[in-house]
């Protein structure tokens, strides 16, 4: 038996709730955990977290059902629209206009010195940034909207390619599903790779279709980050910031780097 089918009994025999339903992809090697009034829920792919669960054992399969229950029990507590499970939040860079063509007032809350968080209706092909009149055709609040959006990043896939460069390790979230650098806000993503990183946790999202999460463990790493971090900048189809981030307790952080250098936070020498 694979390592993820393993993973999926495991999750079966934990998560196994009157109230929930829970339905396996064989062909995704996906595990759907949904209330069965609602048919709301997370989904979870088996492939990258059987890996962990195979390094870390019952720690992380205990983390992992403690964010599941969570995110469940958040999901069933908010009321609901047929449209909550395509709202999704963006990231944006502070000059991203918050007025749509139209002059409508986006909704929008800051986020780091250098980004911004906007929610998006996803239509399929593209999505539709949420305006104030929106909001109120969906008749949510802004406090809502927010609790919906996260929740709803969290269930996004995060598989990742890594890359090992000069004794520091670099994975990459590249789906292309227009929210990869909104898996930012996927707080418990970020604590998991806090606790594995064996240096610091550096995180970028210079474009919309790239998180970077970066173990950096030597001054050489800060560099390569950098460097990463303009190129996609560059290149970027919707480029947010080419300024990477430390990631520390839950709270990022943007840092100047220094070619061959540490990095140097920009309120440094005031």
């Amino acid at each position: 038996m694979s390592t993820s089918l393993k993973l999926k009994k495991v999750l079966e025999e934990r998560l196994d709730r009157p109230e929930w339903q829970l339905s396996y992809d064989r062909e995704t090697e996906q595990l759907r955990i949904e209330h069965k009034e609602h048919q709301k829920g997370i989904t979870l792919s088996l492939s990258g977290l059987a890996v962990e669960w195979q390094n870390k054992k019952d720690a992380f399969l205990d983390e992992l059902v403690y964010h599941v229950e969570e995110a469940l029990n958040a999901i069933d507590a908010a009321p609901g629209t047929k449209e909550e499970k395509n709202i999704y939040p963006v990231i944006r860079s502070t000059s991203f206009p918050t007025e749509s063509p139209e002059g409508d007032a986006l909704i929008h809350e800051e986020h780091t010195a250098e980004t911004r968080v906007f929610y998006a209706l996803d239509l399929g092909n593209t999505y539709r940034l949420i305006s104030e009149k929106m909001l109120e055709d969906l008749k949510i609040s802004r406090e809502q909207l927010r609790e919906i959006a996260r929740f709803n990043v969290r269930s996004l896939g995060t598989e990742m390619k890594k890359d090992e460069v000069a004794g520091n390790t670099f994975h990459f979230i590249n789906h292309n599903d227009g929210y990869d650098a909104s898996r930012i806000l996927n707080s418990a993503l970020l604590d998991r790779m806090e606790k594995q990183a064996t240096g610091t946790l550096a995180v970028a999202v210079p474009h919309q279709d790239v998180l970077i999460l970066a173990d950096v463990r030597n001054n050489q790493g800060y560099d390569i980050l950098a460097q990463m971090a303009m190129q996609f900048f560059m290149n970027g189809r919707v480029p947010v910031t080419a300024l990477p981030f430390l990631y520390e307790k839950g709270e990022l952080e943007p840092v100047f780097i220094l070619a061959k250098n540490k990095p140097v936070d920009e309120t440094e020498g005031e």
